[in-house]
């Protein structure tokens, strides 16, 4: 068997687009090339990848157990590409950081700042979405390094390493009081029921975390509006269309929203960072995590943290 990367790379755009004249547009070929490198890919493995349905390509069994792993290949190779430039003195390179939204506009920032002062030539991106999706994209090499929320049960992929950091609070967020606070200003779990909510969309750790609670109070949340995104969210409890429960720190610079606290236990959600357990990570990486640790314990040191977070 003699499978080349070009026909991964070529394999992977199809997948992608699902057509062979856009995916060969897109690689920098004609698409009678590509065809015949997809074929030759086939022919290599024993098995066809693609079939057509009504007009439509779709992948066969083989070609969706194959897609995960041309991907996690290909980003295993442009790794090494990037950890070798380095060596050879190539000071340019890539670091990808994904964050969930809260973390993103509290954490990531300083953070990200310190390191773009101290290497200035190497391109930063920022990928914002739920631990779960967050996940995801760690495990097919699309993000070097996450901030992610650990689920409630502690257990996270195990080919990732992951290090918790932080713990974050979180508080429930409306335009008015909600009637059931008690005299001290805070409010149990078992207070919202009834009570309207805005839902976060699957993959957001704030939904699980939100119905998780609701349930072991012994009831179901009641969804005003179902399937926000953050920035959504909070939009809408500004309109009045029902309450969240977020974390403080995303209620900074929403005036217009008003904070109340959970009575103990709370819900409380640890944070930490997380990369590929298989993959050595790049120079970039490694100073990216480097600093991040620096930054949170010198903030844990300074008693600087953001509202609503302590340490681990």
């Amino acid at each position: 068997m003699r499978v080349q990367l070009h026909q991964l790379r070529y394999f992977v755009a199809v997948a992608e687009v699902r057509h062979f004249t856009q995916a060969a547009d897109l690689v920098g070929i004609t698409q009678p090339s590509l065809s015949k490198q997809i074929h030759a890919l086939e022919t290599d493995l024993g098995a066809p990848l693609f079939e057509r349905v009504r007009g439509n390509i779709a992948l066969t069994t083989a070609g969706e157990v194959l897609l995960p792993l041309a991907k996690r290949i290909l980003a295993d190779v442009e790794t090494a590409t990037r950890e070798v430039q380095e060596l050879v003195g190539l000071r340019r390179g890539r670091v990808r950081l994904g964050a969930t939204p809260s973390l993103a506009t509290s954490l990531a920032p300083p953070v990200l700042r310190r390191f773009r002062d101290a290497h200035p030539t190497v391109d930063l991106r920022i990928e914002e979405g739920g631990s779960q999706d967050l996940v995801r994209d760690l495990l097919r090499g699309d993000l070097d390094l996450a901030l992610i929320i650990m689920p409630s049960q502690g257990v996270v992929d195990p080919g990732l390493r992951v290090d918790p950091i932080l713990r974050e609070s979180l508080v429930v967020a409306s335009v008015d009081e909600v009637p059931t606070a008690s005299a001290s200003g805070e409010l149990r779990i078992t207070d919202l029921r009834g009570q309207p909510m805005v839902m976060f969309r699957e993959g957001y750790d704030l939904r699980d975390a939100t119905i998780k609670a609701c349930r072991e109070a012994g009831f179901e949340p009641t969804f005003a509006v179902d399937g926000g995104e953050m920035d959504a969210v909070l939009s809408f409890v500004e309109a009045g269309l029902g309450i969240a429960l977020v974390p403080g720190i995303v209620l900074a610079r929403r005036p217009g929203v008003r904070i109340t606290p959970l009575a103990p236990p709370g819900v409380r959600r640890a944070i930490a960072v997380a990369r590929r357990r298989d993959v050595v990570p790049t120079h970039a990486g490694r100073e990216l995590r480097r600093i991040l640790l620096d930054y949170v314990q010198t903030a844990i040191d300074q008693g600087d943290l953001p509202p609503g977070v302590e340490p681990h």
